[in-house]
C-alpha cells in the first residue's frame, strides 16, 4: 500500500510538470484554434537561455528566471508577427504544418548555438524533498507542481476576470464577430503566443533541472499531446487534470507493468491513452463539445 501511495503522489507531481507544459498548447488553442507543435522547442530554448544566463554571467536563478521569461515573451510575439500573422484566414491544417516547420527551425538553431552536448543545471531549488509521511516528493517535482498550480491560477483568472481574457475568448469563438466589436485579433494572437512561450519556458527549466538539458529536451512536448487531448484542448483546468492522470498512469505502468515485459510500457502509456480518448471522448474531459450540422 505504501508503494502505491508513493507512486500516485510522485505521479501527481510529475503530472504537474506535464500540466504546465500543456498550458502552452492550451493558451494558443484557446485563443486561436491552432495546435502549436513547436511547444517542445520553446521549452528547449527557455531551458538553454536560463542555463546560459546563470552560467555565463553567474546570475542567481531569481534574476535568470525573469530574463528567460522576457526572452520567451518576445520570442512568442516575434514568431507570431513574422511567421503566423501572414497565415490568418488560411486553413488550420496549413498553420499546423507551419508550426512543424517552425519546430525544425528552432531545433536547428538550438543545435547550432549550444551544440548537442548534454548539460546539467546548477541547483536552483532547495534540494530537500517533501516528506509527507506516507510518501516522499523529490524537490524538482515538488517545485514543478507548485509552478503548475500557480500558473493555472494566474491564467484562469486572466481568462475569466480581465478584459484581455474576454478578448481572447471572443476571438477564439468568432474572429469576425470579435473584429466587429473592436477587438484587435492580431493583438490577441500575439498575446496568446507570448503567454504560451512563457509557460513552455518554465516547463523547460523545470524539466532541465530534473533531468538535464540537451537539444532533445523538447521531445517531451509530443508526450504532452496526450495530456491536452485527455483534459480538453481548450481547457486550462483540463491541462492540469490531464497532466495528473497521465503522470499517475505512467508511474503505475513503470512500476507494475515494465517488469512484466522488460520495460518500455511507461513510455507507451501516454500515447495509448491518447488513442483511447480520441475513440471514446475526442473533446476530452473538460473540452468544449462542438455540434456541427451536416
Amino acid at each position: 500500500m505504501d508503494i502505491i501511495l508513493q507512486v500516485i503522489i510522485s505521479g501527481l507531481a510529475t503530472g504537474g510538470v506535464y500540466g504546465i507544459i500543456a498550458l502552452g498548447y492550451v493558451l494558443i488553442y484557446k485563443a486561436t484554434s491552432i495546435l502549436n507543435l513547436a511547444t517542445g522547442q520553446f521549452m528547449t530554448l527557455g531551458a538553454f537561455v536560463c542555463l546560459t544566463v546563470m552560467g555565463d554571467s553567474w546570475a542567481p536563478f531569481y534574476l535568470a528566471l525573469p530574463v528567460t521569461l522576457v526572452f520567451a515573451a518576445v520570442l512568442g510575439v516575434v514568431i507570431e508577427r513574422i511567421i503566423l500573422r501572414p497565415l490568418i484566414g488560411e486553413p488550420i491544417i496549413a498553420v499546423i504544418m507551419v508550426t512543424i516547420g517552425l519546430a525544425s527551425i528552432l531545433n536547428g538553431l538550438t543545435h547550432l548555438i549550444w551544440s548537442p552536448q548534454y548539460r546539467s543545471f546548477p541547483q536552483i531549488f532547495p534540494p530537500q524533498p517533501l516528506d509527507l509521511g506516507i510518501a516522499i516528493v523529490p524537490s524538482g517535482l515538488l517545485w514543478g507542481f507548485i509552478f503548475a498550480v500557480v500558473c493555472t491560477i494566474i491564467f484562469t483568472c486572466v481568462f475569466r476576470y480581465t478584459r484581455t481574457g474576454l478578448a481572447m475568448r471572443a476571438t477564439a469563438t468568432n474572429q469576425q464577430a470579435a473584429l466587429s466589436m473592436g477587438i484587435s485579433v492580431k493583438r490577441v494572437f500575439a498575446l496568446s503566443w507570448s503567454f504560451a512561450a512563457i509557460t513552455a519556458a518554465i516547463g523547460g527549466i523545470i524539466i532541465g533541472n530534473i533531468s538535464g538539458v540537451s537539444i532533445h529536451l523538447g521531445h517531451i512536448g509530443l508526450k504532452v499531446l496526450a495530456v491536452i487531448i485527455l483534459g480538453g484542448l481548450d481547457s486550462i483546468i483540463g491541462a492540469i487534470v490531464g497532466g495528473f492522470i497521465i503522470g499517475i498512469l505512467e508511474n503505475l505502468a513503470g512500476v507494475y507493468l515494465d517488469a512484466m515485459v522488460g520495460g518500455g510500457i511507461k513510455e507507451v502509456v501516454p500515447f495509448a491513452v491518447l488513442v483511447i480518448i480520441l475513440m471514446i471522448r475526442p473533446y476530452g474531459i473538460f473540452g468544449k463539445t462542438l455540434i456541427e450540422r451536416v
